[in-house]
């Protein structure tokens, strides 16, 4: 029944298929079915030139709608992820990266490589060679919660 449906659209078939996934990344956005849509819209336009192909079959044209298809996700998730804009504000979500190069007074001392700072409203968990409590620090590097710091040279 399916087989005798399409062979009765033609090769306008392609090109419902195409509209129909283009018409489903509207409402189910995520940036996927529009490279299978374009695949499908593609493979309409080359089924209404060689439709009455001899070679034109199903098969040839799945296997090419297979092969457009992983070429338009490949090709258009480069162009979509090349397309990364510069934030105004590069630090949000990356708090303890921000805090790299500041200084602060400890507030803890560093014993067996571990205290305590307080930068701006924060208590900051750091590592470091043992230090006395009131020793200036630098932030030289931050992994996940924990600050790397080094004493500041006066």
């Amino acid at each position: 029944m399916v087989v005798e449906l399409w062979s009765n659209l033609g090769p306008w078939g392609w090109w419902i298929v195409g509209m129909i996934l283009l018409v489903l990344e509207l409402l189910v956005p995520g940036v996927f079915l529009i490279w299978i849509g374009a695949a499908a819209v593609v493979l309409g336009a080359l089924s209404l030139a060689l439709w009455d192909s001899a070679f034109w079959g199903w098969h040839v044209q799945l296997l090419l709608f297979a092969v457009l298809s992983v070429l338009f996700a490949v090709v258009g998730r480069r162009i979509y992820n090349g397309k990364r804009t510069t934030s105004d504000e590069p630090w949000l979500n990356r708090r303890g990266e921000s805090l790299i190069g500041r200084t602060a007074t400890l507030s803890e001392p560093i014993q067996e490589g571990r205290g305590r700072i307080r930068l701006d409203d924060t208590m900051w968990s750091v590592m470091g060679p043992d230090l006395p409590v009131g020793s200036r620090v630098r932030v030289v590097a931050s992994s996940g919660r924990d600050l790397t710091v080094e004493p500041v040279v006066r």
